[in-house]
């Protein structure tokens, strides 16, 4: 199974594109989609579904894991992160990927072991998991492999359960 990991955003959306071998994750390709700032909302939306198309057509997951959002302040950059999210997920359904939503909380259970863990903590964790020489940058890439480990994680669970996710 090919795990299509996504931390979305409107100025930077992170992918991470990982194969699951037997309950181990094992690094396919990961980056960031990057938009400007200067540029019309509409079409920095339509650069983040062109770019995953692309990611989804190179490497064809059968599976998409996204973070679910969390914001407690800014409703503005809510919105216009659900703004991408939501191209993402259309993206996706739009091919017949599965999609899968893990909360931040998950995510850093997943792969810490612990729901407070700190950014480093997962980055850490994330490049230790794939076996990397480096911690992945920019930190959303890392977000993104770090989703796709946690639904790797998740899909074993419910394997070794007897249920289906």
């Amino acid at each position: 199974m090919i795990v299509l990991g996504i931390d979305p955003g409107t100025a930077t959306t992170g992918y991470g594109v990982l194969e699951d071998i037997g309950g181990k994750a094992r690094l396919i390709d990961y980056g960031v989609v990057r938009t400007s700032s200067g540029t019309n909302q509409a079409i920095r939306l339509l650069e983040i579904h062109n770019r995953i198309e692309q990611v989804i057509q190179c490497y064809s997951p059968s599976v998409l894991a996204v973070e679910e959002l969390f914001f407690s302040r800014n409703a503005k950059t809510a919105i216009t992160v659900g703004q991408a999210r939501g191209v993402v997920l259309m993206t996706a359904a739009e091919r017949g990927l599965v999609i899968y939503e893990y909360t931040p909380l998950e995510v850093k259970q997943a792969v810490v072991g612990f729901g407070n863990a700190d950014k480093r903590q997962v980055q850490a964790m994330v490049k230790a998991i794939l076996q990397m020489k480096e911690i992945p940058k920019p930190d959303d890439a890392a977000d993104a492999l770090a989703v796709a480990i946690c639904h790797i994680h998740a899909a074993r669970l419910a394997k070794v359960r007897g249920t289906q996710l």
